[in-house]
């Protein structure tokens, strides 16, 4: 077959259309996709492990999508026909899949979630695991080239390829055993959090007498407030959005939108509760709302995670993607006594570095993305949502207890006046390279002296005289930086800072700006406009 999936790979996961409905939005994610790359994923695992097909177990589970079951039995095909013991999760968490390698009642070699996670209804994809954690890019990139080939493939052996023909077309899951994985997940949730509360009086029910609202946004995560909160004692009446709906009729599972948490912060405060918890679709994001019904996301949840760590390992640092604000570096390291590390937009990027600080003997103890993709040392690293509401959860317990609310904990942090992103697409082919280019061209404007202007060729030349086509006066490079470019704006000229950067993986220029005054951000981008307009295929018109 001729096969090209490399425009599934979205950083270390697969992202595809799954189903039509969206006008211009062809499906090219369905069965056969599904059945080819997970006998590629099953080749991956059994390089790595080096056992045979036989020998390995593999768990798959599913977010609400419309389209999780049919990618399901796809998967299922690409399986069960070399003798893999492949566990039906059914609908599951993303976290959880991941838990199906570390709980020894499972002990599998690796996991596969049918999600793709916030994204709208048509779309689907697949996450992949291994004991050590999510795959990385590279390793997607391979599994791909396995699944593109069917010389690859065949080398997994072609002895049990008759299974399927003799027990069905797949239509039923008997070819998978079904297993109880969110039950044995929720019991590891609520022994956290009863181990974590202590509650003198009632240790099997910590959450007494706490309101506790849970938005799920129909997406995966309404077990939490079901079948790990109620059993603990929390009052969940207020919850809303609990029921798995793949359409997402409400609003969309994700913590970053903001309908979803207009909507939450509004159900928390007529509710009168404690606490509001917002997931995304497959629960490895989370944000949180105080009793206030003020949202405690971005920052927020950074700033709040980032003091939960700190009460148990002082000094440690944390790891944070790189649109982070310089308020939240300032609480960090000045209110929590923490170092902050501002470093690369993508979960996996975050994690790897957290990761790697500690083999290199620096103590990290959480990797976080302001997207509420919040990974802990303590926990295998895993982004998991449903651990970090967790963690929020305990410590509203005990707060409680001394007459104090979650706010109080982050009351120090300040916030910018204004914030934006202008997200401008690049229009040319090779979107790739011109990114490249403009990004290199803008940190040689922002750090010639004194100012600079553009030749006709082009090229951005210094020059010494007032009144230069390119003046950056008021700005300053920031160093280090690990993503695109950081540039700091004084007081008379914006009294903020701007990243420009690619997009991960479409073909975008994100500029991100935030002031410390009203108007600033508009100052800033009046100050780059000149710099920006020169690129005719980068589309500004947003800015």
């Amino acid at each position: 077959m001729s096969r090209d999936y490399k425009k599934l790979q979205n950083g270390s996961d697969i992202r595809g259309v799954a189903m039509p409905g969206v006008e211009g939005e062809e499906p090219n994610l369905g069965q056969a996709e599904a059945e080819h790359l997970a006998s590629a994923f099953l080749k991956w695992l059994s390089e790595k492990t080096g056992e045979e097909p036989e020998q390995i177990k593999v768990a798959v589970g599913y977010d609400p999508r419309l389209s999780g079951k049919k990618l399901m039995q796809g998967i299922l095909k690409g399986l069960v026909p070399y003798g893999v013991t492949v566990l039906n999760c059914g609908l599951a968490s993303t976290p959880a899949m991941f838990m199906a390698t570390v709980f020894p009642e499972f002990n599998c070699h690796g996991a596969i979630m049918i999600t793709a996670s916030h994204l709208p209804f048509n779309r689907n994809g697949f996450k992949y695991f291994d004991k050590e954690g999510g795959l990385n890019k590279k390793d997607i990139t391979k599994i791909i080239s396995y699944a593109e080939s069917d010389e690859e493939l065949s080398r997994l052996g072609e002895r049990n390829r008759g299974v399927l023909a003799r027990t069905g077309s797949g239509e039923s899951d008997h070819e998978a055993v079904r297993t109880n994985l969110m039950d044995v997940y929720c019991e590891f949730l609520k022994d956290k959090i009863k181990a974590g509360v202590k509650h003198p009086q009632c240790y099997e029910m910590p959450l007494k007498g706490l309101k506790i609202v849970v938005d799920a946004g129909n997406g995966g995560g309404g077990f939490y407030a079901e079948r790990v909160l109620r059993p603990l004692g929390a009052d969940i009446s207020a919850s809303q959005f609990l029921e798995p709906d793949g359409t997402f009729p409400n609003h969309a599972p994700n913590p970053e939108d903001k309908a979803a948490m207009e909507s939450v912060c509004k159900r928390v405060l007529e509710n009168q509760a404690d606490l509001g918890l917002i997931f995304d679709t497959d629960v490895d994001r989370s944000s949180a709302v105080d009793h206030k019904g003020h949202e405690i996301s971005r920052n927020g949840i950074v700033a709040l995670a980032s003091a939960l760590v700190a009460e148990e390992h002082p000094g440690t640092t944390v790891v944070t993607d790189s649109i982070t604000s310089d308020q939240l570096t300032v609480f960090l390291e000045k209110n929590l006594g923490l170092k902050h590390r501002r470093f690369k937009r993508g979960y996996k990027n975050v994690i790897n570095e957290a990761v790697r600080l500690n083999s290199e003997g620096t103590e990290c103890q959480l990797a976080i993305e302001t997207s509420g993709h919040a990974a802990l040392k303590e926990n295998y690293f895993l982004d998991d949502g449903a651990y970090l509401a967790a963690k929020i959860v305990i410590k509203t317990a005990k707060l409680a207890a001394g007459g104090r609310t979650l706010s109080s904990l982050i009351s120090e942090l300040k916030e910018p006046a204004e914030a934006v992103e202008v997200r401008m697409p690049i229009t040319c082919e090779d979107f790739a390279a011109y990114g490249d280019r403009i990004i290199d061209d803008f940190r040689l404007w922002t750090s010639m002296k004194p100012c600079a202007r553009r030749n006709e060729e082009g090229y951005i030349v210094p020059v010494e005289e007032e009144g230069c086509c390119l003046c950056h006066c008021g700005m300053s490079i920031v160093e280090p930086n690990y993503e695109g470019v950081r540039v700091n704006f004084d007081e008379e000229h914006g009294d903020g800072w701007c990243l420009l950067r690619k997009s991960l993986h479409d073909p975008i220029m994100p500029l991100n700006i935030e002031s410390n005054r009203e108007g600033g951000c508009r100052q800033i981008a009046e100050k780059l406009r000149p710099f920006l307009e020169a690129y005719k295929d980068l589309d500004i018109h947003k800015l």
